[in-house]
């Protein structure tokens, strides 16, 4: 059984829809006869790709100015909602989805579920699975949603495939809706987040390090490393609280998520808050100096040793090839 129809909360910029957008509407498109999204910007660029992945429709907000993402989208969804009476609501697990979907929870008077990794139609309903304890154990909860069901989900949770058969979405406007006092709130500056390489997210091979590199110095042979193999550059929480890179970099269950080929960890003990974001790689490769380590129980190829040494020996080798 399916649905009637499952609205998108659509992500991106003027590139193109976000990597999670994506895999909601590829995983929506098999849970619904019709497959909708609500963009509150770039909906226009979106259009073509949200299409390919099973989007019919886009609704594009406009008005947004200055104002906060969240406070406009929940009251024009809110409208948009009791308009068109979707079966259910799906947004990405991001800072955009979380502050929108609490909003809009409120003014529907709707409950939300979140940090969802799957989802099916039985008897009719949602019914969204969390994962409990981080997702290590392999332990989930599932909650039947009654409609609309509005539901978040974790990146990663869902493969990004195009339906070859999909024509670009229709692209309608949406107006914006008066929040009322919560739209005084203003954006006063934004700042464009620096780096090289692959996007985190998305890259094939991603080299990360942790406490076990001694001194921020030392990350500069994680950054060598991913350059050399073309790869992103990620971190462990712990550095990143110690302020030895960006928060951009935070590789786990409060940070990103991450799917690649080939994951390499380096100097990382393998904390279930790290293990949440990376376990899903396809092959882990552990440097570590503690044979007992935890993250050698995810790891597919794990080396026993000081990372000041097999790091230096594995960057000369690659650049003797």
């Amino acid at each position: 059984m399916t649905l009637a129809q499952i609205l998108l909360f659509a992500e991106g910029d003027a590139d193109g829809p976000s990597g999670l957008t994506l895999e909601l509407a590829t995983k929506a498109r098999t849970l619904a006869d019709s497959v909708t999204a609500f963009a509150p910007a770039h909906g226009e660029a979106m259009a073509a790709e949200l299409g390919a992945h099973g989007v019919s429709t886009v609704y594009a907000l406009e008005g947004l100015g200055d104002g906060l993402v969240g406070v406009h989208a929940a009251a024009a969804l809110a409208s948009h909602i009791e308009a068109t009476s979707p079966d259910a609501v799906f947004f990405g697990q991001t800072a955009d989805g979380r502050d929108t979907a609490a909003r809009l929870a409120v003014l529907a008077d709707r409950p939300v579920s979140t940090n969802n990794v799957g989802v099916e139609v039985v008897d009719g309903a949602i019914v969204t699975e969390e994962p409990i304890f981080g997702g290590t154990q392999n332990i989930f909860t599932a909650y039947r949603a009654p409609a609309p069901a509005l539901a978040m989900f974790r990146p990663k949770s869902f493969e990004a495939e195009p339906n070859d058969a999909a024509a670009a979405a229709g692209v309608e406007t949406v107006g914006a809706v008066d929040p009322g006092e919560a739209g005084r709130a203003v954006v006063t500056g934004r700042h464009a987040e620096e780096r090289s390489g692959p996007q985190l997210d998305d890259a094939a091979v991603v080299v990360s390090g942790g406490r076990g590199l001694g001194q921020p110095e030392a990350y500069s042979m994680v950054d060598e490393l991913a350059g050399l193999l073309g790869a992103a550059s990620g971190a462990s929480r712990a550095i990143v609280d110690a302020g030895w890179v960006p928060y951009a970099k935070q590789v786990g269950q409060t940070g990103k998520v991450v799917k690649p080929n080939v994951y390499i960890a380096c100097g990382i003990s393998g904390a279930t808050q790290h293990l949440v974001g990376m376990k899903g790689s396809k092959n882990i490769v552990a440097i570590n100096k503690d044979p007992e380590a935890p993250i050698f129980g995810v790891a597919d190829l794990g080396i026993v040793g000081d990372v000041h040494k097999v790091m230096p020996a594995l960057i000369e080798a690659l650049k003797s090839r």
